[in-house]
Formats: structure tokens, sequence, C-alpha cells
């Protein structure tokens, strides 16, 4: 990793056996829903739609207007995007020899972010979309979050309050947040290191320099003061850094609840069912803890609850049973606090409680274990199966040094966690699952509409 003049982070990876004349950037900046403006939630997401205009400017590379998705796709390359909690990372993969353009494009969309208030609009429209096409599932877990962690929202953000958003606020959200100390600029594929950070100095000096403008603005420090503002932090720290007192003071108190079962208001399904919420581990201070929960939601939800509902042991009170650890089944993609999030579906006359009962029931089973070693290693294997499917992959690669560098402070790096994840033992996935028997839980009744089928 290099650190450049004004605190933007530069890591390149060399992989040409890999690579095969393709490069993938990253850049991954330290801020997200975490961040969003009181009765504005949702604003990090549309900074992340705005970062792809749709109108060009005078003098820039895509005067007529293309868009930085129209010149990447120009170039035969791929882009895309995803607004997190905690961080939100952009991502272009791009022949090896078009990687210059690609990085100059993305240092002049940085530099000339200046939305306009028919885009807003626009694309506040296709967020209301996005919100509506997440599913039942992101509506679970920002329920079992909220009642964890009261405050924490998701990073998607909500319709009206976006709905009256204006180019000012949006361009001020920017300002703030997306900043040269805050940025991870990560590169991977057939490429020189030592060439990408020469090109990086000469692109990115205007998002430097517009850097050191704006601390030149400020009351003069001294050196050591100055040199302590520009050293790296992690985006965990650059927030507590920044944030308000007030705000610090809300997130504080964000601690989970003390044990106790938390029962939420009722949401609509199509099925009856329950979703039951347990808050993980902090990934960087307890990583070993984190690991075991993700093995224990795949020895749950690959094996022990499946086969529960398919049986007739309980009476057939299960129809169905999914179980992800972390938004979505992303485990490891945030150092914001997260979930294991149960969904079962409740057999016709199975109240609530009796469902709970029998995923308590699973958790004893497996808390008293310890497991049988080859169950233990059937759901070790399948999320290693999972890592290297993703690490074959350029941009997510991209991504994943990008989130280690800002996230997750003295990481090893991607590469590091196949190893970790094999020196999980079946009695540390025991401790996960009594931590989830005697830690605070919450519970959502999933009831049907009138009008749909039960």
């Amino acid at each position: 990793m290099t650190v450049l003049p004004g605190g933007l982070r530069v890591c390149v990876e060399s992989v040409p056996q890999y690579g095969r004349g393709l490069a993938a950037v990253a850049l991954t900046v330290a801020t997200g829903g975490d961040d969003d403006p009181a009765g504005r939630h949702g604003t990090a997401h549309l900074v992340e739609h705005l970062m792809f205009p749709r109108s060009g400017r005078e003098g820039s590379a895509d005067p007529a207007g293309e868009g930085y998705a129209a010149l990447v796709a120009g170039a035969g390359g791929v882009c895309n995007a995803e607004t997190h909690r905690d961080h939100t990372v952009f991502h272009t993969t791009v022949p090896a020899e078009l990687l210059p353009d690609a990085l100059s494009w993305e240092a002049g969309r940085l530099l000339g972010f200046a939305p306009k208030e028919d885009v807003i609009r626009t694309e506040t429209d296709v967020i209301g979309e996005e919100i509506r096409g997440a599913g039942d599932a992101g509506r679970y877990w920002e329920s079992a979050l909220g009642a964890l962690y009261p405050g924490s929202r998701d990073s998607f953000g909500t319709a009206a309050e976006l709905a009256g958003i204006t180019a000012g606020e949006v361009e001020a959200f920017f300002r703030a947040h997306y900043t040269a100390p805050r940025m991870v600029l990560s590169v991977v594929g057939d490429v020189d290191p030592a060439r990408v950070v020469a090109v990086v100095r000469e692109v990115f000096a205007g998002v430097v320099r517009t850097a050191e403008e704006t601390r030149a603005a400020e009351a003069p420090r001294t050196a050591r003061e100055i040199r302590a503002a520009e050293a790296p932090r992690t985006a965990r720290e650059i927030r507590a850094a920044e944030a308000p007192r007030a705000a610090r003071e809300t997130r504080a108190a964000e601690a989970p609840r003390a044990a106790t079962e938390i029962r939420t208001a009722p949401l609509p399904a199509a099925r009856p069912g329950v979703a039951v919420g347990h808050p993980l581990p902090d990934p960087v201070a307890d990583r070993p803890a984190y690991l075991a929960q993700a093995v224990l939601a795949q020895v749950l939800g690959r094996s022990r609850l499946p086969a529960l509902a398919r049986s007739a042991r309980d009476g057939h009170r299960l129809t169905s049973a999914t179980v992800t650890c972390g938004y979505h089944g992303q485990w490891l993609a945030s150092a914001a606090p997260d979930l294991t999030l149960a969904v079962l579906g409740r057999a016709p006359g199975t109240e609530v409680g009796a469902a709970v009962d029998i995923w308590r029931s699973v958790l004893r089973a497996v808390a008293d274990g310890p497991l049988p070693e080859a169950e233990h290693r059937r759901a070790v294997n399948s999320l290693l199966v999972a890592w290297h499917r993703q690490a074959d992959s350029l941009p997510t690669r991209a991504v994943a040094l990008g989130r280690d560098a800002l996230l997750l402070p003295g990481s090893a790096g991607p590469d590091a966690l196949p190893a970790a994840l094999r020196r999980t033992t079946p009695a540390e996935v025991a401790a996960a699952a009594r931590a989830l028997l005697e830690g605070p839980v919450t519970v959502t009744e999933l009831a049907p509409q009138k009008g749909t089928v039960g």
C-alpha cells in the first residue's frame, strides 16, 4: 500500500497469472448509510448513484454526456457500486492497457461531481424501485437491526425522505465525506504496481489538491496536527473523529441490549412465519468468534434446519427455514453491527412462540455439541469454496483489498481468511450457539395479509 500526499491510500496487486490482460479498480470510501443526515435516509446511496453521471460537462473526457458507465462500456469494461452502512465501494474492470483511462475517468467523476436537480429526481426514483425490489429479507433484517441497535437502519434509504432532497444537500454530503483521507483506491490484475502508482499520482493530483486546498482554508495548525490529520485511519476512526458529540453518544448507546427477547411489530408476508435476529460479534475486535458464527450459520442453514423442516420430528410445525450471517448473507463485508437472521416458515396452527422454541432447541443441540467432525468440515468447506470462487474474480478481489485497508485494521489481507476459517473448531461453533442462546434476540411475526396465500 502506498499513501499519497493528502492521505489517499493506493493498494496494487499484480496477478497476471489469472488477470489475463484485465485490470480491476475499486474505490472504497469511508462513508455509508450510517452517515446519512437526519431526515435524509439514503443520501449516501443517492451519492453512489450520482457518481455515474448521466450528463457530461465542457472540458471533461465525456463532453457529449454519455456518462461514466458509457465510457467504461465503450472500452469493453463493466462497472458497478454498492453502498453499505459504513462504506461505499465502486468497482470497474477494463482491459489492462486501458487502465490509465479508467483511473482518469475515476478521478474525473470525483472532481466533476455536480448533480443536477432533474438527475437527482431520476435517481431517487431508481432507488425507490431498488428498495421495493430488495424484497422481504431486507425488511426483516432492518426490523431486527433497529431493535438490537436502536436508531440503526439499512443503507438503501427511504423514498419519502429522499423525495425532497436538493442538489445543495447532496453536494454538501459529497464534499464532506468524499475526501482523500477517507478513500482507498485498489487495483488488481495484469498490472505493473509502480506504473499504477505513477498514473494515480498524476490523474488524482486534482483530487488530492482539492483536499489540500480545503485544509488550507482552515485555521492554521502545527506541523504535528497536520501530520496527525493526514495519517491513514480506519473508517471507524474517521467516523468517530468526525461525528458530533451527540452522534457519538447515540452510537455508544447502540451496544446490543442485555440478554432478552425483543418482540418487534409484525411484518406482512406471503405465508406465516417468524424472523429471529441475533447480534454478531465485532469482526475487528473479536474475529474468531465472528468466523465461528459464520460457520454456525452454515451448519444451521445447510443441514440442521432443512432436515428438521423435512422431517416429522416436530409435528410438521416448520415448513421452511433459512439462516443468513450478515446482511443478505454478506458476512465480513462490513465492520458495522450486523446480524444472524433466521426466517422460519410456520405450519398452520403453529404459534410464533412454538417456532422460536424449535429454533432454540436446534441451537441448544449445537451448543451441547461438539459437532461431528464431518458436519463441521462440510460447513467450513462450503465457506472456503465460496471464498475461492470470489477470489478468482478481479473486481471482488479489488473490493476485498480496499475493504480490508479501510475497515479491518491489522488485517493480513483477504488471503489470510481461508487459514482463519480452517482454524475454527467445533468447540468454537458450540460456543457461538451458546452466545446466541444467552444473548439478546429479536422476534418478528410474519403474518399474511388479507388476500395472500397462507
